[in-house]
């Protein structure tokens, strides 16, 4: 059974103040993501929004999204109307997706007041594939980065969902003997960097546990050496 997410999430919604001017590219990052995206949909749906989802770690969950409406007393049928998703499966179809973001609904030009919310959900997750060389994915993560900025400043809020990663964030020594971080680190770091604004999400005791990072420096969440992951 899912932690309950309402509680607390409906507050953070609330003071993310999304018809505000608010930072526009907002990360959250940790555990049981996939669920708190799919609320987050339904919710945005809910309340008359358009929302456009990339989803590279299929973890949306229409039941989640759903919910919401239950609880508004709203037909379901009229929120997932307002949902529109493209899913992927390797980084060559994310980074596609993301550059063909204003393509989704013909909406992200509209008037700021009518602008649909994007969601990412699993950004770096196809990039981890060790099918694919370093040389071919920093490209595509660096260029999929810099279309996201460039929708953000064109006034359309993204809100990105990372889940936890499977592999440890443990160093491997290479033929040098020096220290070699994993490539899901390096990815992981650039995304802390690239974010406005990132919230941790954490699960203990089957509750969730949300610190908001603000202004952060990357040795603040990672430690000198790497061990508060």
């Amino acid at each position: 059974m899912n932690p309950p997410i309402k509680s607390w999430f409906d507050e953070v919604l609330v003071k993310l103040n999304l018809k505000g001017s608010f930072p526009k590219k907002i990360l959250f990052w940790g555990e049981g993501v996939g669920g708190i995206a799919s609320y987050m949909a339904g919710w945005m749906a809910g309340n008359g929004m358009q929302v456009r989802i990339l989803d590279g770690a299929n973890r949306f969950d229409p039941y989640m999204a759903s919910s919401f409406a239950r609880r508004a007393v709203i037909p379901p049928e009229r929120i997932l109307k307002r949902i529109l998703i493209a899913r992927a499966f390797t980084c060559y179809q994310m980074a596609t997706l993301i550059e063909r973001l204003s393509s989704l609904g013909g909406e992200i030009h509209d008037p700021p007041f009518r602008k649909p919310y994007v969601i990412l959900l699993g950004p770096i997750t196809p990039f981890l594939d060790e099918d694919v060389s370093e040389r071919e994915v920093w490209p595509l993560f660096e260029r999929s980065l810099k279309r996201i900025g460039e929708i953000g400043r064109e006034g359309v809020s993204l809100f990105l969902f990372q889940p936890s990663l499977a592999f440890s964030f443990s160093f491997r020594k290479g033929r040098t003997g020096r220290g070699v971080e994993s490539r899901e680190r390096r990815l992981l770091k650039r995304l802390l960097q690239f974010s406005d604004l990132v919230w941790k999400i954490s699960l203990e005791d089957q509750e969730f546990r949300v610190t908001l990072v603000k202004g952060f420096a990357l040795k603040e969440l990672y430690g000198p050496d790497g061990s508060s992951f």
